[in-house]
């Protein structure tokens, strides 16, 4: 039974798993900021900084698929509380380096690459199991307010960060981020599995990873996507994890303005999700990709660079933009994809979506030497416009429609959107966004 002041769709797993994401984001933002400052404080150089960011997203590639195979074959909520407890403790050794010692480059690397490896585990699980929390019919709703929970807390999560790096310095907010892991964990364990549906053992984890793959190329907006977003994430991450600290400390005042900044960002997902509340587009895809657009705008505020309160706005706009995205793009991997085999096919989709992250990090200090900063940040948001003008080229982009019901999708492997026939697609053209 639903809780007191809890939609009746909300059961106590969805309930605990948003818990448990608000706590890890509250954390998590903050932690970023502070990896940043504790390179720079360390006497780190740009590419220092883009080397640590590298470090925890390389394993993000080398273990996805194989996080995303061992999800659909053990029961998730132990993948998750797993993973938690390896972030937990490679985010206590950071702080405790941070706090008691003189942190050298490679051991930041290594414990962040801990901590990236535990991610590459968690993030296919745990997609999985909430989408096992609610049925189609709610599925946008509980979309839409799980993201907002967990935007809230990357506002709070990051202006509080960076005001804490500003008073007592990046160890103890990497201290706060382990104590949050442990705590996600706790809840996580207290999931209730018993009347989640067993999936059948699959043939072998190679046999696994090849039924994600069947999954992930039949569907021409899928892998269309995730190419997009390869592209979105690799730059985008570069100016937010090396450049934006750069930009803060050597224009901004420091890390409490671009703190600021990344909360603008989290409360422009909040109105964001509000607005999905409410609002279902047809569209899913187009919708969804048009507003990748703004994701341009942060970069090219840095790039100005622009005052603290129009960054501010401008993040404030891409934040609301792409959680219009976010919501758009789970419904319709919700609407098409077997739950059987979502968590292979969300570890594709993180693969695919992270794979250039770890070299774009990597080289943003070598890329901001040969053409300067300005130029570097001029070019991610060329680079957003561009991959994303592109794929809108993909037809099925255009044309996936929501569907109502529990449908998932057809057979044989084919996209929905390409067994529609030409005069509905039409109708729903017409009626659509």
């Amino acid at each position: 039974m639903p809780g007191r002041g809890r939609p009746s769709w909300a059961g106590r797993n969805y309930t605990l798993l948003t818990a448990a994401a608000v706590i890890t984001n509250l954390g998590s933002h903050g932690a970023l900021i502070a990896s940043a400052f504790a390179v720079l404080e360390d006497g780190g150089s740009a590419g220092d900084v883009g080397l640590v960011a590298a470090a925890r997203t390389l394993p993000l590639v080398l273990f996805l698929l194989i996080g995303g195979a061992v999800a659909d074959r053990l029961p998730r909520h132990r993948v998750m509380v797993a993973a938690n407890a390896l972030n937990c403790v490679s985010q206590g050794a950071f702080a405790l380096l941070v706090l008691t010692g003189d942190p050298q480059l490679w051991q930041m690397m290594l414990l962040t690459a801990l901590c990236g490896t535990g991610t590459a585990f968690f993030n296919p699980a745990a997609e999985g199991m909430l989408f096992a929390t609610v049925s189609a019919e709610h599925a946008n709703r509980a979309f839409a307010l799980f993201r907002m929970a967990v935007s809230g807390a990357g506002i709070g999560g990051a202006a509080l960060g960076g005001a804490l790096i500003a008073a007592f310095g990046p160890g103890w907010v990497l201290a706060v981020d382990a104590a949050a892991f442990a705590l996600a964990g706790l809840l996580r364990a207290g999931l209730d599995v018993g009347r989640v549906t067993e999936r059948a053992p699959g043939g072998g984890l190679l046999a696994d990873l090849r039924e994600g793959w069947v999954e992930f190329r039949t569907r021409p907006w899928l892998w269309g996507i995730v190419l997009q977003f390869s592209v979105v994430v690799a730059v985008v991450g570069a100016a937010d994890a090396v450049y934006g600290p750069l930009v803060a400390r050597d224009r901004l005042g420091g890390p409490a303005p671009w703190g600021l900044a990344l909360s603008l960002f989290g409360v422009g997902t909040i109105a964001g999700a509000v607005l999905m509340m409410v609002w279902k587009p047809r569209r899913l895809l187009l919708v969804g990709t048009l507003c990748v657009f703004p994701l341009a705008l942060p970069s090219a505020g840095l790039a100005v660079p622009l005052p603290v309160w129009a960054l501010c706005a401008v993040m404030f706009v891409s934040g609301t933009a792409i959680e219009v995205f976010g919501v758009n793009w789970m419904t319709a991997l919700h609407q098409e994809i077997p739950e059987e085999k979502f968590s292979r096919v969300s570890a594709y989709d993180w693969f695919g979506s992270v794979s250039l992250l770890p070299l774009a990090t990597a080289v943003a200090g070598p890329v901001e030497s040969a053409f300067g900063r300005t130029a570097a940040l001029w070019g991610c948001a060329t680079l957003v416009v561009v991959v994303t003008a592109a794929v809108l080229t993909v037809p099925d982009v255009r044309r996936l429609t929501r569907r109502p019901g529990p449908a998932k999708a057809g057979s044989a492997g084919v996209p929905a959107a390409a067994q529609d026939s030409a005069p509905a697609a039409d109708a729903r053209d017409r009626a659509g966004d």
